[in-house]
């Protein structure tokens, strides 16, 4: 494993779970205190819960339950299905807390100040060589270090895409005169900003400043610059005091060709940059990780089928391209310059943002609640989608996801001999008779009547092999 960011620190958790060596390389020597990402949508903090770590997070944050898009009626996040019908704001670190916390738990080792240079592969498996004359061998490697990722390069897979021309202010600052709501945000012809609290007291400054997105991202920063653009594009800036943290940002819109060659893989940033407009990067990087994550420790285990490692790519390239086209879409509209661009954009936000059915849509596509993944000619409506978190037995389904394993929910008990399954009885109006649900909490397979104990052991063997 390549990079200890949430990304990273999710799939070596997710090896560890699942009695893999892992070891976890990552080039900063030390733990940055970073805010970058903030937001944690339902659908993550779902996968969170199916490995025991949601509750952990949530009270590091602040939870918000209406968001307003610049010239758009509110989206009401309570109207989501699930347990966690919220966008959680919550600094990157804490999330990372949390992961490593998990991490240290299941005996990952964590080697900082490991900045790895090359990388070859062969049948057997890839040898990685750090700058410091260190050498690791590996069956396989995972390479989740951002943007500029050095195991991407190394295997020759594209970045392809292109960068934005406006420059963004971020800014961790102190306020005396905190906003009302709970997110705020202005949008004009002078430019965009947005105020976003951490719930320790700091909030996130973000600013898209007409007369200053031409900048060098070689200029610090200041608060004095954070402050006059707020006060310029807000009219207020809310008092602030002080700044922890600083940055000047060129989103980029860019997505691998490819997300394996061969034994290795890339994963997060390194395979998915985009405009931050949505808070998608850190939470579609957590789902990469949730979905290799399983399918890995199924391969290395040998009991893994034929194509289980190619669905990888299958599955997650496609989320990724739609993340991509989506927050480019946002990011032209809300950017747009002229007169013309604004009036569109509140023609198009206020649109979306008020018919019922692109409502719900918008709702489940930012949350993630919405994200599916394509299933064969045949196989029943469910297959691909999420599982809702039912109550099987006295227990939630999301519990019992967390031993890593594909959990069989029957409407009535039937016969299921099966150690690498845990078969339960559960009933839902949503779902049918019985549902294959896959360890990342997707539907692998789903009958509107309980086979016989022959059809469900033909089911599962479609997804897993007993060693």
């Amino acid at each position: 494993m390549v990079g200890a960011g949430p990304t990273g620190l999710m799939l070596a958790c997710e090896f560890a779970l699942g009695g893999l060596a892992v070891r976890l390389l990552e080039e900063r020597a030390s733990t940055p205190n970073i805010t970058r990402a903030f937001a944690v949508h339902a659908r993550t903090l779902e996968l969170l819960d199916a490995r025991g770590m949601a509750d952990a997070l949530i009270p590091l944050g602040v939870s918000v339950y209406d968001v307003a898009p610049p010239g758009g009626a509110t989206l009401d996040l309570r109207e989501l299905p699930g347990r966690y019908a919220m966008l959680l704001i919550v600094p990157q670190s804490g999330t990372e807390q949390v992961l490593e916390g998990r991490a240290a738990e299941l005996g990952v080792p964590i080697v900082r100040g490991a900045e790895v240079v090359r990388l070859a592969q062969d049948d057997d498996g890839v040898t990685v060589e750090c700058a410091d004359g260190q050498t690791v061998r590996a069956k396989y490697v995972v390479g989740c270090d951002g943007a500029h990722s050095t195991v991407r390069s190394q295997v020759g897979i594209d970045f392809v895409g292109k960068q934005y021309e406006t420059h963004i202010l971020l800014a961790d600052v102190a306020l005396s005169r905190a906003p009302e709501d709970t997110l705020t945000g202005v949008t004009n012809e002078r430019g965009v900003v947005l105020m976003i609290p951490f719930g320790d007291g700091w909030f996130r400054a973000i600013g898209w400043d007409r007369l200053r997105e031409q900048a060098p991202l070689s200029e610090p920063v200041t608060l004095d610059e954070i402050r006059d653009s707020f006060i310029r594009i807000a009219g207020d800036d809310y008092g602030m005091t002080d700044m922890r943290w600083s940055s000047r940002f060129l989103s980029e819109r860019r997505q691998a060709r490819h997300y394996r060659s061969g034994r290795v893989f890339i994963a997060g940033d390194a395979a998915h940059v985009h405009s931050p407009l949505g808070g998608q990067g850190m939470n579609t990087g957590i789902g990469d990780a949730m979905n290799l994550g399983w399918k890995l420790v199924a391969a290395v285990n040998g009991s893994a089928p034929p194509g289980l490692l190619d669905s990888y790519e299958s599955e997650r390239h496609p989320v990724g391209a739609a993340v991509l086209r989506t927050t480019d879409a946002f990011n032209q509209v809300v950017l747009g310059r002229s007169k013309v661009q604004r009036i569109a954009r509140n023609i198009v936000i206020g649109t979306l943002t008020r018919v019922p059915k692109t409502r719900r849509i918008l709702r489940e596509f930012l949350s993630g609640i919405g994200i599916t993944y394509a299933h064969k000619r045949g196989d029943h409506r469910m297959v691909g989608r999420r599982m809702p978190d039912i109550d099987c037995d006295g227990t939630r389904l999301y519990e019992l996801l967390r031993g890593q394993k594909f959990v069989m929910v029957t409407a009535t008990p039937a016969q299921l001999d099966r150690s690498d399954v845990v078969h339960v009885v559960g009933r839902h109006p949503e779902i049918p008779d019985a549902v294959l649900v896959r360890p990342d909490g997707y539907v692998a397979w789903a009958s509107d009547r309980v086979p016989s104990a022959t059809e469900l052991v033909a089911a599962i063997d479609n997804w897993t092999h007993q060693k």
